[in-house]
């Protein structure tokens, strides 16, 4: 499932090199200390929560509030364990730029190293782009993909989009645990006070349109054509929330005739073809909207949420395991500290004694 989303303001530069290696190797000590305690895995759930990542990269000495913290974390976390992935027990691919479009080479690369089968991470690490660049159409250009995986095959993703025009990013975070469905409600949780709008095809509401499209994709590839050229003559629905949008029509009819011979079974086969993306995901929502007068959603995938949730229950019901891993890691780290100071051992003992109390009382 998708774990989360952050909200960053725009911040251009790079860490110091000063800085950037102090970061690689407090990373790397602190990537060992959790996998001791929670093994590869629970590294991985941790990358994947949006709130832990920000505390790691402040733990890191980078500005909290940026969103070069983003690549720069995952930047010096990988640089940081290189040569070490074995005797950790997890692996990174991926990264900004060119480098992320290289992160299905990289992770077939690193899975023929260690006879891994690689294709279904490859498939998750394509999906997960696809559906955050392609599905949900919320202004932020996805430029920075870091793809985590362990030997057993679980993973974690950290990709964040670009808004040129309000100068923000935002960072997606997705985790392998739970994965039901790629297409339908993917996210958790979401770090962020700005709602953009847009096209949200991963959206619960958007079941039908999904449905709708996917049929579109059947038709007679003539009457495709034909609806997707009525497009570029028509004026966009009033409603639709793609403001200022212009077609190439002599593009999308050869993205549509591959579509056609693909003849895809479920919308998430359509998304995982090669060469669908935003601009023909686009035209056939509206397409659907059209001739059939199904709408998709344009809600922001985004909304609020806490560490552990809500007693009321929101955004959600207290996750009582995480309530517990989060005492038991601070527990944790008092006790391997051994830095002798019984006071803070026996406070955290408390703490521990404190919780079990609430949990027997509830």
């Amino acid at each position: 499932m998708r774990t989360g989303i952050a909200h960053l303001p725009l911040h251009y530069g790079k860490a110091p090199a000063w800085l950037f290696q102090r970061m690689k190797t407090l990373a790397r000590e602190v990537a060992f200390f959790v996998v001791d305690a929670h093994g590869a895995e629970g590294m991985l759930l941790r990358l994947s929560d949006p709130f832990w990542f920000q505390a790691f990269g402040c733990l890191l000495g980078f500005d909290w509030h940026s969103s070069g913290i983003t690549t720069t974390v995952c930047g010096a976390l990988k640089e940081g364990v290189k040569g070490m992935e074995g005797e950790l027990g997890f692996h990174i691919a991926g990264g900004k730029g060119r480098v992320s479009r290289k992160t299905p080479q990289e992770i077939e690369s690193i899975c023929e190293r260690q006879a891994m089968d690689g294709t279904p991470l490859v498939y998750a690490s394509r999906m997960s782009a696809k559906v955050d660049s392609a599905a949900v159409q919320d202004g932020y250009q996805i430029y920075h993909h870091a793809f985590f995986f362990t030997q057993r095959g679980s993973w974690a993703v950290v990709q964040q989009g670009m808004n040129e025009r309000n100068r923000y990013a935002r960072r997606y975070h997705w985790f392998s645990k739970g994965v039901r469905d790629f297409v339908c409600e993917p996210h958790w949780a979401v770090c962020c006070d700005r709602r953009d709008g847009g096209l949200n095809l991963v959206a619960f509401e958007s079941e039908q349109a999904r449905q709708t499209i996917t049929e579109l994709t059947h038709e007679p590839l003539a009457r495709l054509v034909q609806e997707g050229k009525r497009l570029a003559e028509l004026t966009l629905p009033r409603g639709h929330a793609i403001p200022d949008e212009t077609f190439r029509f002599e593009h999308m009819e050869k993205t549509f005739r591959t579509i056609y011979e693909h003849c895809p079974k479920t919308f998430e086969g359509l998304l995982g073809i090669q060469g669908v993306g935003p601009k023909s995901l686009r035209a056939l929502s509206l397409i659907a909207e059209l001739v059939h007068g199904i709408k998709s959603s344009v809600k922001d995938p985004t909304r609020f949420s806490f560490a552990h949730g809500g007693k009321d229950g929101h955004p959600y019901p207290v996750d009582r395991k995480a309530y517990d891993d989060t005492i038991e890691v601070l527990g944790s780290a008092l006790e391997r500290a051994r830095v002798g100071d019984r006071e803070k051992i026996e406070a955290i003992k408390r703490l521990k004694d404190f919780a079990k109390g609430i949990e027997q009382r509830a």
